[in-house]
C-alpha cells in the first residue's frame, strides 16, 4: 500500500453532515421543469473555466476530468485524423448501429475473449450507441421491475443515470477501504441474494479506484448471474488499462457460456480504450433479446451514433490495430500511473489501493494537515495553483439524495490520462500549495 510512510459556480459548506454538491443550474424555477444537476466532473471543470482554465492553457494542469491523452503514443498505430464522407454516410445510421460495425464489435470479442468457446457472439448481440452514457441510458431504460445493486464509489455519472428511471430501485452496495475496495465473490452473493437483486451494475476497471476484477474473481461473478438469475451489466470503458500483466485481456464476456442466454451485458466504446472521446462511438454487447430492446429503447432517446464516424470505427477494430493499440496504451499509461503513486506518497497523500487498472488514483487525505482534509477545501486551494482534481463526493454515487450522510469527504480522485508534461505540472502545483501552508505555519 502507497502511503507517505512507503516511498462563476459556487459550493456550500453548511451543513457538514450532508453530502457537498455544487449548486446546481436554476431550471426549476421555470415552470414545467425540473432542476437537473451536472455530474461533479462537470462541476469542477465550470469551476475552472470560471477561473481561467482552457484545455490548451500553458499554466493549467487538469488532473479532473476522466479523458485519456490523444496524442499518438509510441509504437500505436497511427491516429485517424481525416474521415471522408459519401452520400450514404450523411443519412440517418440505423438506430441500432451499421450491421458492419456490429459484426466487427462480434468479432472483437470472439477474437480476444472467446477463442475456443463453442457460443461465439454475431451482429445480432451488439447495439451501437452515441457514447457511453448514451449505452447505459439505454440499458437502464430497458430494464424491468428489479432491484439494481450499484457499488459506491463509482462513476459520478451513474447517480442521476440511476433516478431518472422508475421502473428500478437503486440499492447501494459500501466498497470497503480495508478489503481495498473490492468485492469477493461470496461477499457478492450474499448482497445478490440478501437485497433480492435482479441486476447489478459496476464499472471495472473501476472509476475511480482502480480497482480490477478479473480471472478466476470475474469468472466467478459471471457464474453468481448465471446461476442467481441477476443481469450483470459491465462498464468496461477502461478493460485496456490494466497493469501488471501485459497479456492479459480483461471482459466479462470471456466467461460466457451462452451468448443469448447468460445475462451479462458489457458497455464499451472508443472514448477511452482506443483514446477518440470525441467520437461518442459507443457499443452494447450481450444477449440478442436484449439488443433488440436497447436498440428500441435508443429509437426514442437518442436516434443512433453518429454515421460517419461508425464507419471509420471499423478500422480500429482489427486484431493488429487494437493488439498495438492496447500495448502501447498499457507502456504509457503505466509509467504515468507509477510516477503520479510516487510524487502523490511523496507529498502525503494516501493511496489505500493502488490502481490496477484504468488512469485514476483514488486518494485519502487523512494525513495531511487538517485545513486540506476536507476534499472541496482541498479543490479550492488547488484551483488557486491552476491544478484541477474531484471531490471524492461526487463519487458516492446517491439516487435522488435518499441517504443523508456523505462519504468520502477526505477523498479525491486524480487521473494519470493527460500527458506526462501536465502530470509534472499537477505535481508541482499540489507541492505549492502544502508545502506553502507549511512555510506559512513556520513563518519562513
Amino acid at each position: 500500500m502507497y502511503s507517505p510512510q512507503s516511498a462563476d459556480l459556487q459550493f456550500s459548506h453548511a451543513m457538514p453532515q450532508q453530502p457537498l454538491r455544487a449548486i446546481p443550474n436554476n431550471a426549476g424555477s421555470v415552470p414545467g421543469f425540473r432542476t437537473v444537476p451536472r455530474t461533479g466532473v462537470i462541476h469542477v471543470m465550470h469551476r475552472a473555466r470560471a477561473l481561467g482554465f482552457a484545455p490548451d492553457h500553458p499554466e493549467w494542469a487538469n488532473l479532473g476530468q476522466g479523458a485519456p491523452s490523444t496524442s499518438w503514443l509510441p509504437d500505436a498505430p497511427p491516429r485517424l485524423e481525416r474521415i471522408a464522407c459519401d452520400a450514404w454516410d450523411q443519412e440517418y445510421a440505423p438506430v441500432a448501429g451499421r450491421q458492419d460495425l456490429r459484426t466487427k464489435v462480434a468479432e472483437f470479442y470472439n477474437h480476444f475473449h472467446r477463442q475456443g468457446k463453442r457460443s461465439k457472439y454475431t451482429w445480432r448481440n451488439v447495439c451501437i450507441a452515441p457514447g457511453g452514457r448514451a449505452a447505459l441510458t439505454r440499458v437502464a431504460a430497458a430494464l424491468g421491475n428489479i432491484n439494481l445493486g450499484h457499488f459506491i464509489p463509482d462513476y459520478t455519472a451513474y447517480e442521476e443515470l440511476l433516478s431518472v428511471f422508475r421502473s428500478f430501485t437503486p440499492i447501494p452496495i459500501l466498497l470497503d477501504p480495508a478489503n481495498a475496495y473490492r468485492m469477493a465473490p461470496a461477499a457478492l452473493e450474499r448482497e445478490i441474494v440478501s437485497r433480492g437483486l435482479g441486476a447489478l451494475l459496476a464499472s471495472n476497471p473501476s472509476n475511480p479506484t482502480g480497482q480490477l476484477v478479473a480471472g478466476e474473481e470475474l469468472r466467478q461473478w459471471v457464474e453468481l448471474s448465471r446461476s442467481h438469475d441477476c443481469a450483470l451489466i459491465m462498464d468496461e470503458f477502461y478493460s485496456h488499462y490494466v497493469y501488471g500483466r501485459p497479456d492479459r485481456r480483461v471482459s466479462a464476456t470471456e466467461f460466457v457460456e451462452d451468448v443469448d442466454q447468460d445475462p451479462v451485458i458489457v458497455v464499451d466504446g472508443v472514448t477511452k480504450n482506443w483514446r477518440y472521446p470525441g467520437w461518442r462511438v459507443s457499443w452494447i454487447v450481450g444477449p440478442s433479446a436484449v439488443m433488440e430492446a436497447v436498440a428500441s429503447a435508443g429509437s426514442f432517446l437518442d436516434g443512433g451514433a453518429n454515421h460517419p464516424l461508425q464507419r471509420e470505427a471499423i478500422k480500429l477494430l482489427t486484431p493488429e490495430v487494437a493488439g498495438r493499440e492496447i500495448a502501447a496504451l498499457r507502456t504509457e499509461f503505466g509509467r504515468k500511473r507509477d510516477y503520479l503513486l510516487r510524487e502523490l506518497a511523496r507529498l502525503g497523500l494516501v493511496i489505500e489501493a493502488a490502481p490496477q487498472g484504468a488512469f485514476y488514483v483514488w486518494a485519502s487525505l487523512k494525513t495531511l494537515p487538517r485545513e486540506f482534509r476536507d476534499a472541496m477545501v482541498f479543490l479550492d486551494r488547488a484551483l488557486e495553483e491552476k491544478v484541477i482534481v474531484v471531490p471524492g463526493v461526487f463519487f458516492d454515487v446517491n439516487p435522488d439524495r435518499r441517504r443523508p450522510h456523505s462519504c468520502y469527504r477526505d477523498h479525491i480522485r486524480l487521473s494519470f490520462g493527460p500527458d506526462m508534461e501536465v502530470l509534472r505540472r499537477g505535481v508541482a502545483g499540489l507541492e505549492r500549495m502544502l508545502r506553502g501552508r507549511a512555510r506559512k505555519a513556520t513563518g519562513a
